[in-house]
């Protein structure tokens, strides 16, 4: 089958054709191991056939009473003439630099995008000269975006005419373009693609005029509105019962409750502030903390009615509004200085940010896991990378992973402490993790993951411009990471969001993987546990070191290899709320067990599950991550502080157990199904932003194969169980197992 089949539409165009056909072909010429077809369909009155039939090229020439649809008809024309697996399509007067185009192809059938489009508004220059050409450009943009502000949110430029997608991703039964918004009806009609960008500089028109008009604009700002109309029938259609309604049903009684809560906060104030004469702002943080209280046990029971996780469901709850009195109390303080009275004040903060509260509630914390766009933009740079200017080049934290990998850092990565090498030379690493300047200085509407081709670099930016949680990585025999000054400040954010990922990469490259479990050794038997996160696994770890003897090796992530061997990874652990239970630390102080347990709920699976569902959102969440955990480090600490133990090296694992929880049972597992769920596990990890981005850039569907083959052979001497248990009984249910082998 043809691998890319070029559309290029023309009419009148006898003085450029020619032109465009001799680089395309040049270009074609010179792309390697790649079947290109072009196909020209013409709508000419003029002898563009004729010098069309010069090349090899195959021809669709439509006389007039077929030109239906203009040159959106001519373009669906082609792609259903096409026989490739993938469609450029490209105008044919030179405004499309032939030689960009088929950079932009060739990078769109290495990615795994279904759509790439050469944007004008994304690159060093858009290429739009002269006044009349960037207002009608941009009024036409504004328009179409103004009509569809959330399905083209993540497109600069859905007016492009060169782009390329997979032919297998769009239905072309769908498909009813008229003139110029080609793109626009592909992108409106397909809303589930996976779309990148490639900035590009639109090239002057070499010859003759252009086919934009008036009859043109007509044209375009009719199918506009046609377009506008399929959507709206099609919400209509997935809105049953009156959503809109009910939404609206939910925003009153929302308001009820928390005109009740109104009240509580209000009395609540009242008792802290005149009653017991605690300082104004305090009053107003622990009325807050009444009245959260208050408006959840409402919100939940009565207006929601959910069942089961109501514990996880009160902590999201009660983040979003410890969160809003970041902005609340500078406000509150401001007015009462003004002369406002401090009942008034807190009345009018609370009220202002009632429609935030309702919206974060209603579609964070209480919405359907319903797939939406992702907010992160895809760019792909066909040109150079620009260089990202590093502060200094001396790596003063240097770590050695078993000799497979090795990591020169500028920042002290505590998850990596135990493999400390300060021997280990600069010149040996096989990773570098720098501090520099990453990212324009402008703020940008959305995070931006792009991809330089043929330079192997990445680069990640949020929207605060340079202050933004941005990273570049420039991939090669040494892996060179750079991170922004914010990263820099939140060395857990640039571990596990950055660091590990290129790790499970760099492992599975030398015959190892880096799974998510946790393995230790019980009287000599290797036993590896896995589960979901925050299911109950470093407490049933913690419970076999402390009440079992067993020699630790690693609670998060193991490293194996396919002879059934695991290597020790030892972290320092996170301690959630449900983990507490099982520490047995009798140096922590007093003020570090009370900062325990603050800091346990918030980074526990109520506080993951909020910024997971916050990332579903145009946010930089990334940067409000490291934010986060600047202001309160995650609970993290040596095994060996929480309980005595031994520390051990490796073990051949014999043992698997998958830990769930619900009612107390076992049952085995056979090899195949224990292959799954490690991997199913293994993703759950790795669900925070931007790891899919990195990933896709990385090779992830090669990196699934290898650690298929690695899980395979490592699992050949495993017996696998599922071990179930609503008491957080695991780890005495793991000891009895053994004891009846």
């Amino acid at each position: 089958m043809t691998a890319l089949s070029v559309i290029i539409p023309t009419r009148n165009e006898r003085e450029n054709v020619a032109l465009v056909l001799d680089r395309l072909l040049a270009c074609v010429d010179a792309v390697d191991d790649v079947d290109v077809e072009v196909i020209v369909v013409d709508d000419s009155d003029d002898d563009t056939p004729d010098q069309v039939a010069a090349y090899p090229v195959r021809i669709e020439h439509r006389p007039p009473a077929d030109r239906i649809g203009g040159l959106g008809g001519a373009v669906m024309a082609g792609v259903r003439l096409a026989r490739g697996r993938w469609i450029l399509v490209m105008d044919g007067d030179l405004q499309h630099p032939p030689e960009v185009a088929i950079r932009l192809a060739k990078a769109a059938m290495e990615s795994d995008a279904d759509v790439v489009i050469g944007t004008r508004y994304a690159g060093r220059n858009t290429g739009l000269d002269g006044a009349t050409r960037l207002f009608t450009a941009y009024s036409a943009l504004g328009l179409a975006k103004a009509l569809f502000p959330r399905r083209l949110a993540a497109v600069s430029d859905p007016l492009s005419g060169l782009f390329a997608f997979r032919r297998d991703a769009i239905d072309l039964d769908r498909m009813r373009p008229q003139g110029f918004a080609v793109l626009l009806d592909l992108l409106l009609r397909h809303p589930g693609l996976r779309i990148a960008e490639a900035g590009f500089a639109a090239g002057p028109r070499n010859a003759g005029r252009s086919k934009a008009s008036f009859g043109q604009g007509v044209v375009f700002l009719r199918h506009l509105l046609r377009l506008r109309r399929h959507r709206l029938a099609g919400q209509l259609r997935h809105r049953t019962g009156g959503s809109r309604l009910r939404e609206l049903g939910r925003m009153v009684a929302f308001g009820l409750v928390g005109l009740s809560g109104l009240g509580v906060n209000t009395a609540a104030l009242w008792v802290l502030y005149d009653r017991l004469g605690l300082h104004h702002l305090l009053g107003v943080c622990l009325a807050t903390i009444a009245s959260t209280t208050w408006n959840f046990a409402l919100t939940d029971a009565v207006l929601y009615r959910r069942g089961p996780g109501r514990a996880a469901r009160f902590w999201r709850f009660a983040l979003v509004n410890a969160g809003l009195l970041v902005p609340r109390l500078p406000v509150v303080e401001m007015l009462v200085r003004a002369g406002v009275n401090v009942y008034v004040a807190n009345v009018v903060t609370l009220s202002a940010l009632f429609l935030l509260r309702f919206l974060i509630s209603d579609r964070v914390i209480y919405g359907a896991d319903a797939q939406r766009r992702d907010p992160v933009r895809t760019l792909v740079d066909l040109g150079p990378p620009l260089a990202s200017r590093t502060r200094y080049a001396y790596l003063p934290y240097r770590y050695d992973v078993w000799g497979l990998v090795r990591i020169g850092s500028q920042i002290m990565l505590p998850e990596l402490e135990y493999f400390r090498a300060p021997r280990l030379g600069a010149d040996q690493v096989d990773i570098t993790v720098r501090v520099g300047d990453v990212g324009g200085r402008r703020p940008r509407h959305r995070a931006t993951m792009t991809r330089h081709v043929g330079h192997d670099v990445l680069r990640y930016e949020e929207h605060l411009g340079r202050l933004g949680a941005n990273f570049r990585l420039e991939l090669g025999p040494v892996t060179d990471v750079v991170v922004g000054p914010l990263l820099a400040h939140s060395p857990h954010v640039v571990y596990t969001n950055i660091v590990e990922a290129l790790l499970r990469f760099t492992l599975v490259s030398r015959g190892h993987m880096l799974l998510h479990s946790a393995t230790v050794s019980l009287d000599g038997v290797g036993i590896m546990l896995s589960a979901l996160t925050d299911t109950g696994k470093t407490a049933t770890v913690l419970h076999l070191v402390r009440d079992h003897g067993a020699v630790f090796l690693s609670d998060d992530m193991t490293v194996i290899d396919a002879s059934g061997r695991a290597y020790a990874f030892p972290k320092p652990l996170t301690i959630s709320s449900h983990t507490l239970r099982a520490v047995q630390a009798e140096d922590l102080t007093p003020r570090e067990w009370r900062r325990l347990r603050f800091q346990s709920r918030l980074h526990s699976k109520g506080g993951r599950s909020l910024a997971l569902r916050l990332a579903r959102f145009n946010l930089p969440i990334m940067g409000m991550n490291a934010l986060v955990q600047m202001i309160v480090p995650p609970p993290k600490y040596s095994v060996d502080r929480l309980v005595p133990c031994r520390i051990g090296d490796s073990a051949q694992v014999t043992e698997l157990f998958v830990i769930e929880r619900g009612p107390s049972g076992e049952t085995a597992l056979d090899p195949a199904d224990a292959m799954e769920r490690l991997l199913r596990n293994t993703d759950d990890a790795y669900g925070f932003p931007p790891f899919s981005h990195l990933a896709t850039a990385l090779g992830y569907e090669r990196l699934r194969e290898q650690e298929r083959e690695i899980l395979s052979g490592f699992l050949a001497g495993v017996r696998g169980r599922v071990v179930a248990s609503d008491r957080f009984g695991w780890s005495d249910a793991i000891r009895g197992h053994l004891t009846r082998l």
